[in-house]
């Protein structure tokens, strides 16, 4: 008898146990049904363009950025690409120069516009790329640009010499200010910036959109690391991609944080194709 009790009571404490864990992360489908990173990587490996949407500050993010790099280069090999919005596209010679071993990482910090939080959270990507012999895009313009456009207005773009603008999407660049990405922000400021403001978020969208189309070859892949606001509800950078490339198989993440996971919240629902629900109260980066 006692074995025959034994058995469906350890089944209720283990099950019990499971049900007090906090879960670091929940992620969710495009629909907001409860998945898994197994189906996540999946439909990953299927893409042509993965644009792996962040929260800046998140450890959660950056581990699973690292993960699903490392799981993908599994499948992929050297068919893989990286790229990142946190490298400014005129630093590419220097990154790729480091890549190379060419560089020192004291030389690194001196030349390439770094994050602060670059050694914790996006160095690691770097060196997986160097260890393994793979393509690392800078892929955003350069701040000074996108800070004049905030200024002075896009088109003083214009006024910049040929080699500048080598670092830009070309242009005249297209925009859509019925977007609501744009819109977000130019509601959100309180029209602070007027069109300027949205229009500096886009010309860095239709950058990074614009370096990785360069990039992509055939049967590769890119990984590339964003804030999630840049592509989130297949906005932003998906939108430029898609006019640079309509035929890119493109695979989004997003990030949203909640104060419990167990639900993916109504108006995170379609961020993006997978979502990471992180709890609010989770540590943040510096």
């Amino acid at each position: 008898m006692k074995i025959r009790f034994l058995f469906p009571l350890t089944i209720v404490f283990i099950l019990l146990a499971f049900k007090g864990d906090k879960p670091a992360y929940q992620i969710y489908d495009i629909k907001g049904k409860e998945s898994s990173y197994d189906a996540l990587l999946k439909n990953a490996q299927k893409a042509d363009v993965i644009l792996f949407g962040e929260m800046h500050d998140n450890p959660i993010c950056h581990w699973l950025e690292f993960e699903l790099t490392k799981d993908l280069y599994e499948i992929k090999k050297n068919n893989l690409i990286l790229g990142a919005e946190m490298f400014e596209a005129d630093d590419q010679i220097a990154l790729n120069e480091y890549l190379q071993g060419k560089l020192s990482d004291k030389t690194l910090k001196d030349e390439v516009k770094l994050w602060p939080n670059f050694k914790t959270d996006y160095k690691p990507l770097l060196e997986f790329a160097k260890t393994n012999h793979l393509n690392f895009i800078a892929a955003n313009i350069p701040r000074r640009y996108a800070n004049l456009v905030y200024n002075k207005g896009i088109e003083k773009l214009d006024s910049l010499d040929s080699e500048a603008k080598k670092w830009i999407c070309p242009l005249p660049m297209k925009y859509d200010a019925c977007l609501n990405c744009y819109c977000d922000i130019f509601e959100s400021a309180g029209g602070h910036g007027g069109e300027n403001l949205p229009k500096s978020q886009a010309v860095k969208d239709a950058t990074m959109a614009y370096f990785i189309a360069k990039n992509w070859k055939k049967d590769k892949t890119i990984i590339h690391y964003n804030g999630s606001y840049h592509s989130n509800n297949h906005e932003g950078i998906e939108w430029y991609l898609k006019l640079e490339n309509p035929n890119l198989k493109i695979f989004t993440i997003g990030s949203t944080e909640q104060a419990a996971t167990d639900t993916l919240a109504k108006d995170a629902f379609g961020i993006a194709d997978y979502i990471i629900c992180i709890p609010e109260s989770m540590s943040k980066s510096q």
